[in-house]
């Protein structure tokens, strides 16, 4: 019975494929022959991660846990790039020594920032912006506040912080991957090495 349900998947999955472009026409890989005589191909397949609950891991548990997996796959594009542009505004703002002619290109930067990246940023839930804050921290070296002190000033920098309190954000957040943003830390490694 087994053989038969194999046969019938093969069958149907060689039907699905002939359709398709087939990306392994054409190619010679290693076989194995079965003792029956079926002969099957030895593809190479890439590394996958499955990650395994403890035993008594509640559904609660792996849900909160598979939700920011997910929230951080999402994010953490935005902190490399958040971190590309900021090395490049760095570099930018050394070969410029007037400190209004830097203030005047911080504007302009910031008005293509808010231009390109807006709409993305303002669909983020609420744990994911807390985990983008931490991400651009663990990134840059420097918390948010920080950033926005560095490039446009004391009295913006405190601006958007208020802002920031009124929705329980704070762009003083360190992160911290030892204690609190130990898991955060373990899911980017995993996703910087492209095993998730």
């Amino acid at each position: 019975m087994k053989k038969i349900v194999w046969i019938a998947c093969l069958f149907l999955a060689g039907i699905a494929v002939v359709g398709q472009d087939n990306p392994y026409k054409g190619k010679l890989y290693p076989v194995y022959i079965e003792e029956d005589g079926d002969t099957l191909p030895l593809i190479t397949l890439p590394n996958c991660i499955i990650i395994q609950f403890r035993a008594n891991v509640s559904k609660k548990e792996r849900d909160r846990y598979t939700k920011l997996v997910n929230n951080i796959i999402k994010v953490y594009p935005y902190a490399r790039m958040a971190a590309n542009k900021l090395q490049e505004y760095d570099v930018m703002l050394s070969q410029i020594p007037d400190p209004d002619e830097r203030q005047k290109q911080m504007k302009i930067a910031e008005k293509q920032l808010v231009k390109q990246f807006s709409k993305q940023i303002e669909n983020l839930t609420f744990s994911q912006g807390l985990i983008l804050l931490k991400l651009v921290d663990r990134e840059t070296g420097k918390t948010t506040y920080k950033i926005v002190k560095e490039l446009r000033g004391s009295f913006r920098a405190f601006f958007y912080q208020a802002i920031a309190r009124m929705f329980k954000f704070n762009l003083k957040d360190e992160y911290d991957p030892k204690g609190a943003d130990k898991e955060i830390e373990k899911i980017v490694r995993l996703l910087e090495t492209g095993e998730l």
